[in-house]
């Protein structure tokens, strides 16, 4: 199963549960404005560091686990558009600073914001990123990521669409959104559609992790070191003079490490979940693996299902159609769908599940969410849909610079 894995990687790319993750970074302050982080100088959100032929962007708030703002979006989007005009600048690094590479976007903040009925600054946020994004999977030079820690949500959209993603014994990625009542997003509706088989409808539904070593099979990344060699990888990409990607990957490849997933990782069981999650329907998915489960009671099965009725029963139905679309789009059109489809989730218009997820898994952190459908079978056709039609005439879409750069495929 392992080498069907590996094969469908090349073709298409040339122990935490995330509930706990998720109460254990709400402790941390994840995606939060504490004292400290509010006192912190804006400038220094994201620090720059530079080599003989490359520069480093750091995601420079550790004590949220470099959870992204606004500030550190429009900080990104300005550093990167000037290190690919400047021809001094061979190719561009990204990392994270403390334990984490990037724990995703700052959503408690956004859920006071809507709570304040300040959605201007809500807006400004998606704004913010959601270009930076693009910007970063159109960029002209080789870009580095070293995924070193928490990898999630947002982290993976910084990161995924570069040209090369460094893994480690410390990574941890998922996209953990339907946990909270919203969608892959960040660009995700692209990275996870184009996965192995139907791996991006797995995690995408239950928010499940992934470590360092199944994010290399899969190919969320394309390199994988111990972390302990960080220092050296750096060293050495920061010797390099070259704005060759070839030439950058030789050096990864030179210090890079081989490792496979352990037997218990859902890579191994890779032809059950195609099974399972290649029906057209979140009920159709929810039957397949009742029916495995009852056959066989296989544990994965079991609880496979578990994760699918804790979490919000609209998100599922939205982040399935999400990713269906997103496997027949190119990175902005699927960042404009995102946008749409975010907008419409923090707007309480069809639900009020986003922030309903935030209360219950960050801020008063009951775990016991009350999802608003409470069951997938109360998901009306109408609800879904609206999360896929344009915005109002009085509210623009997201404006990419489509004209200018190549469109990622």
């Amino acid at each position: 199963m392992m080498q069907r894995l590996k094969a469908a990687v090349l073709a298409r790319h040339g122990g935490l549960d995330s509930c706990r993750f998720l109460r254990h970074c709400s402790r941390r302050g994840l995606c939060s404005l504490p004292d400290t982080a509010l006192n912190d100088d804006l400038d220094h959100q994201v620090l720059v560091e530079g080599k003989a032929w490359s520069r480093t962007a750091v995601l420079n708030r550790p004590s949220v686990l470099n959870a992204l703002n606004s500030v550190m979006g429009l900080r990104l989007q300005k550093l990167y558009r000037s290190w690919e005009d400047n021809p001094d600048v061979g190719f561009i690094a990204l990392k994270g600073s403390g334990k984490a590479f990037c724990a995703g976007g700052d959503i408690v903040s956004l859920y006071h914001l809507i709570n304040q009925g300040r959605m201007e600054d809500c807006k400004e946020f998606f704004r913010a990123l959601y270009p930076f994004i693009y910007l970063l999977g159109t960029c002209s030079k080789p870009h580095v990521a070293i995924l070193n820690g928490v990898t999630m949500g947002g982290g993976g959209g910084v990161s995924i669409p570069g040209t090369f993603r460094i893994a480690t014994d410390k990574t941890v990625f998922a996209t953990p959104e339907t946990l909270i009542g919203f969608h892959p997003d960040a660009g995700a509706s692209f990275y996870l559609s184009h996965l192995p088989g139907h791996l991006g409808e797995f995690l995408a539904l239950t928010s499940e992790k992934l470590n360092g070593p199944e994010m290399l099979a899969c190919g969320l990344a394309t390199h994988y070191l111990h972390s302990s060699r960080i220092p050296l990888i750096e060293e050495e990409l920061g010797k390099l003079v070259t704005d060759d990607p070839s030439v950058i990957e030789t050096c990864l490849d030179k210090h890079g490490e081989l490792v496979h997933p352990d037997k218990s990782s859902v890579l191994h069981r890779i032809e059950l979940l195609d099974e399972c999650f290649s029906h057209d329907t979140v009920e159709e998915i929810i039957d397949a693996l009742e029916i495995e489960a009852g056959r066989t009671k296989d544990p994965w099965c079991i609880s496979t299902l578990k994760r699918l009725k804790e979490v919000s029963p609209l998100s599922l139905k939205v982040s399935l159609r999400s990713i269906r679309e997103g496997r027949f789009q190119t990175l902005d059109q699927c960042l404009v769908r995102e946008y749409r489809m975010s907008l419409q989730g923090i707007s309480k218009q069809i639900t009020g599940d986003f922030c309903e997820g935030v209360r219950a898994r960050l801020v008063e952190k009951d775990s016991a969410p009350k999802w608003d459908p409470p069951s997938v079978e109360k998901v009306t056709k109408d609800m879904e849909d609206q999360y896929f039609v344009p915005l109002s005439e009085f509210e623009p879409d997201l404006e990419l610079p489509t004209e200018s750069r190549e469109a990622f495929i």
